[in-house]
């Protein structure tokens, strides 16, 4: 029940505040989450959020935790849809992590790659820090299998951790 760190809100509901959240919290976020994901050591993440942002926690923690791979992805290729795309393909990033207006983005940077930019090794996308539009996913489906990678919307509050619910 220890604090494991202190992160500020976004302020959407108000003025932001610190919250104090648990060891017991972030440990049960990733024991919770291990049976539907199965990640592992042959798992590579990236590292896109800024460490201020709560999804960097699940970004950071979860490749350590399972003994996987973290790259950091730099502010200028996170701002380039394009070169993170390129990024994906060549770290083969297996679970990526995204709100959803930058995967959008990424999204749309795919299609324009086309086949000859090299595939994707993606086992899951996880979405958080946003509601997702479902609509605006028909672009991936017209290019990707629904089954893989596995796309998940999760959330959560500050409060209590990253994620708190899967979908």
């Amino acid at each position: 029940d220890d604090i494991a760190y202190v992160i500020y809100t976004s302020g959407s509901t108000g003025k932001p505040k610190g919250v104090a959240v648990s060891h017991r919290n972030v440990v049960e976020l990733f024991a919770n989450a291990q049976p539907r994901f199965g990640f592992d050591g042959s798992d590579v993440w990236t590292l896109f959020h800024s460490y201020a942002f709560d999804f960097s926690v699940w970004e950071l923690w979860g490749p350590l935790l399972y003994g996987g791979t973290v790259v950091v992805v730099d502010y200028l290729t996170s701002r380039s849809p394009e070169q993170f795309r390129e990024l994906v393909v060549r770290e083969r990033v297996t679970v990526l992590n995204q709100i959803p207006s930058a995967f959008y983005q990424f999204a749309e940077a795919d299609r324009m790659a086309g086949d000859s930019a090299g595939s994707l090794s993606l086992r899951h996308v996880i979405f958080g820090g946003e509601a997702l539009d479902l609509s605006q996913l028909v672009r991936w489906y017209d290019r990707h299998d629904d089954s893989s990678p596995r796309l998940v919307n999760m959330y959560g509050i500050t409060e209590t951790t990253v994620h708190v619910s899967f979908s």
